[in-house]
């Protein structure tokens, strides 16, 4: 199977290779192509590769520790005083989705730690980037190139599928 929503996975092994400027810029740009409630495009990113930085956001969770070892991880936030931001999780999940969907499309690994609504984690984070009080850090996505591959993984249940009634 060729598309990447078969085969992407979460990869959390990078190599010391740089990720080209083009890619980075198509992987943001899917991001923004994401539906979202009204078309409120609540989301910004925070795009690091400074390792001094990438070592400190990699202690601001328990399952973060890949930043320090990632190329570059983008943190998706979310503006939180929008018309529709009671729907910002829903939009911002689909911005990170696409973003994961492009990455295995580069032909580059990515994997997604959830911050929001971890009130520890969005506070850590706000607070070392002095975000303004209306956006939170909602999700990390570090990527890069891995010897780790995109591949299939039949994870279909379809007695999970109910068609008219449950």
């Amino acid at each position: 199977m060729e598309n990447v929503i078969f085969t992407r996975r979460s990869i959390r092994r990078f190599l010391d290779k740089a990720v080209e400027p083009e890619k980075l810029e198509r992987i943001l740009k899917a991001g923004m192509q994401a539906p979202s409630a009204h078309n409120g495009q609540p989301w910004e990113f925070l795009v690091i590769s400074e390792q001094q930085i990438k070592d400190d956001v990699s202690k601001m969770s328990p399952w973060a520790g890949m930043v320090a070892k990632a190329p570059v991880t983008i943190i998706v936030l979310g503006h939180i005083d929008t018309p529709n931001s009671r729907w910002i999780q829903q939009d911002l999940s689909a911005c990170t989705q696409n973003i994961l969907l492009q990455i295995a499309k580069e032909n580059l690994g990515g994997c997604w730690m959830g911050f929001y609504p971890e009130e520890e984690r969005v506070k850590k984070c706000s607070e070392y980037f002095n975000l303004p009080q209306n956006i939170i850090p909602f999700a990390l996505i570090s990527l890069g190139y891995s010897e780790d591959q995109n591949r299939f993984l039949d994870r279909s249940d379809m007695t999970k599928v109910h068609y008219n009634k449950y």
